[in-house]
């Protein structure tokens, strides 16, 4: 190694020098990473510094030690970063103390420090150059070059390395401290989640009595920062000096732990918790320490860590909150510092919940009847908004209850005005989608050649009139639902985009090239036959099969006769409040011909009439204009009506019952629920005079 290489040399350029300088300025400001920084830093430098080793070792003030942090070679090496040397036995500590260079030719030939010399040697590292790494502010640590074979390192080359070292210092510092601020964000990110899971904690004990709601609420708010599958609620009976499992989550589980099992305090995990009143934190080796049923139980399970925390209030203890993970040692203790003040307040949210139980069952058995009624007036499934109770009303929303947690597309069919908006609401209500956006859209009622920019929305200068960027409905849908109504009414040339956005959940503007990804859930309805309009090819068949995953038709309301009383109520009650009328008696004369009447318009010509109805009734008593509803003609038969005929129909029966008298108490008028005047200006309207 008499004879320098050419490449060394070249240190000695100082324009050479100065743009490798350069090269690391601007590596650096390029890498906020420093092991991609180093990466750089060995590429760049190769053209100037020959080396075949590039490492940082930093300074570690707690442990006062020297710790290699990265290592940057080609050549295979049993040196890893992480490890770590005393101050005294390495020369890095050496040029940390000193803060000048330290630099060895030949390590065969050198004697100090024979335990990192034998791993040098043995990893193939001849000589070397380590420089110190300062900044204005403090001492970081050792950067160092080494060389697979002897070499003499100039005063021109160190110098060099020097220069090198002291723009690599900032950028070693700078990213330390970003380090430093992104642990401190971290730890403050984490204390924020945790203070929110306490105030959402917080908020579900007041709002919440139920003890298995409760613990769903916990548990839910805790998944967010303490990972674990099983969360258990035990209260203690003093009668049979056991806890019962009240309330329970645990989804992954096999059904062998339940609601209502008694978990002695002998033996089991709980039951220690219980009697230390003392957090009990165990792995699944500590688990086998505990032979109870229950205990056995939690390892068949899976279970591999628990957490068990007692319930302590006013001294007295009611019971446990337990935390189990299908991981090892899941919990650590910032976790059971968290559950200590999450038990607290779950102590004083049992404790209210049993006194409160203890008065609900103390209620008035009339009131839980009349709660019950009201429940009866509406669906089993509650569909608040959905009234009606016939068989095929019920069995649409038994499928509305068994598709809405899918995000399957939901294709509802019927006539116009049977209810198919209420039914996209209802499917949308109770899926998972149901805290964000339910976005509606009428096909028909949007100009064709506006729909797609409706639909998908358009840039700026897309066509003539947009002066500015509009967002389109499935974008304002994102993660919640899109209900197209009247979907058989899309031109044949935009079904194609449509059917993109459903298989694929992306979009164009109008005007733009950007791709726009969406995560919507679609529900459509109609009253045409898209069947039909797939065979006369004026609906796409593929469009039509992606729509129809899962079908729901809407039966007429001429089908749900027993629903119509119920309904002409609800309408009733709700026209009356809205016109702070008191209409308090519905003729059952009048009900009977509304049942009879076949309703072509179904539930929105019903709605119509009553609000009609209440707007002419001035007194309790509903007076319906059936005579003044213009309807379209029917086929004649025997069960369907025109509320014509059927008025006259009604009219006549009051009539022949009362010997065709018209005035007094017992006349036709007072049965009708009109004036006389009034009852004879419909008799000469309908035709109705008697023949002697």
């Amino acid at each position: 190694m008499n004879d320098v290489p050419t490449r060394q040399w070249a240190a000695n350029s100082p324009e050479v020098q100065h743009q490798a300088l350069l090269e690391v300025a601007e590596a650096i400001a390029q890498h906020r990473d420093l092991g991609e920084l180093f990466h750089e830093l060995a590429a760049r430098l190769h053209g100037v510094v020959e080396f075949d080793y590039l490492n940082l070792t930093l300074h570690d003030a707690v442990r006062n030690v020297m710790r290699l942090h990265i290592l940057e070679t080609e050549q295979p090496s049993t040196i890893r970063p992480g490890a770590e040397f005393p101050m005294g036995e390495t020369p890095s500590g050496w040029v940390w103390e000193t803060q000048q260079p330290f630099i060895l030719d030949d390590t065969e030939e050198e004697t100090r420090y024979p335990e990192l010399l034998q791993i040098l040697r043995e990893n193939g590292v001849r000589s070397f150059c380590s420089v110190p790494l300062t900044t204005a502010q403090r001492r970081l640590g050792v950067l160092s070059f080494g060389r697979a074979t002897p070499h003499h390192y100039a005063e021109v080359e160190i110098g060099f390395i020097q220069q090198v070292a002291r723009q690599v210092a900032v950028a070693v510092d700078n990213a330390l401290n970003l380090e430093r601020a992104q642990a401190y964000q971290r730890q403050l990110a984490q204390e924020r989640d945790r203070l929110r899971v306490l105030l959402e904690v917080n908020n579900a004990i007041v709002s919440k009595l139920d003890l298995r709601a409760l613990l769903n609420a916990i548990s839910a708010s805790l998944r967010r920062v303490i990972h674990h599958e099983y969360t258990s609620l035990a209260l203690f009976e003093e009668d049979k000096n056991k806890m019962r499992v009240m309330a329970l989550d645990f989804p992954q589980g096999k059904g062998l732990i339940h609601e209502e099992m008694l978990v002695p305090l002998d033996g089991s995990i709980a039951g220690s918790a219980f009697r230390s009143r003392r957090p009990v934190v165990l792995d699944h080796a500590a688990m086998g320490g505990f032979d109870s049923p229950t205990s056995r139980l939690m390892r068949d399970e899976g279970v591999r860590s628990v957490v068990s925390m007692p319930l302590i209030t006013h001294d007295r203890v009611l019971g446990t909150l337990s935390l189990a993970s299908l991981r090892d040692a899941a919990f650590e203790q910032g976790d059971v510092d968290l559950l200590v003040q999450v038990a607290g307040q779950v102590a004083i949210a049992v404790e209210n919940a049993l006194a409160f139980q203890e008065i609900g069952e103390l209620k008035n058995k009339l009131a839980q009847e009349k709660l019950y009624l009201e429940d009866e007036i509406r669906s089993e499934m509650n569909f608040e908004e959905i009234v009606g109770e016939s068989p095929l009303l019920r069995a649409v929303l038994k499928q509305v209850e068994t598709v809405a947690p899918t995000d399957s597309a939901v294709l509802i069919q019927g006539e116009t005005g049977t209810g198919k908006e209420l039914i996209a609401r209802a499917i949308h209500n109770l899926s998972l989608r149901r805290d964000h956006t339910f976005v509606k859209v009428n096909c028909a009622a949007i100009p064709a050649g506006l729909l797609e920019s409706e639909l998908f929305g358009h840039e700026r200068g897309a066509f003539t009139g947009a002066i500015a960027q509009r967002i389109g409905r499935f974008e304002l849908a994102h993660r919640g639902t899109i209900f197209l109504d009247e979907v058989g009414d899309i031109p044949l040339e935009l079904q194609p985009k449509l059917l993109r956005v459903l298989q694929e959940q992306e979009f164009e503007r109008l005007g733009s090239v950007r791709s726009i990804r969406v995560d919507v859930r679609l529900v459509t309805a109609t009253n045409r036959n898209l069947e039909e309009m797939v065979a006369d090819r004026t609906f796409r068949s593929d469009l039509y099969y992606r729509l129809r995953v899962f079908p729901l038709t809407m039966p007429a309301l001429r089908e749900r006769q027993d629903d119509i009383p119920t309904l002409v109520r609800y309408f009733v009650q709700k026209y009356a409040r809205r016109m702070n009328r008191a209409v308090e008696t519905i003729p059952s004369e009048t009900l009977d011909l509304l049942v009879r009447y076949s309703w072509p318009g179904n539930i929105r010509e019903l709605e119509n009439l009553i609000e009609r109805a209440v707007i002419v009734s001035p007194g309790p008593i509903l007076r319906v204009p059936l005579g003044d509803v213009k309807l379209p003609s029917e086929p004649a038969s025997e069960e369907v009506l025109t509320l014509q005929s059927a008025e006259r129909a009604h009219i006549l029966k009051a009539l022949e019952a009362t010997n065709w008298v018209l005035a007094g108490p017992k006349g036709a008028a007072a049965r009708l629920g009109m004036k006389r005047t009034t009852l004879q200006s419909r008799m000469q309207k309908l035709g109705v005079a008697r023949h002697r």
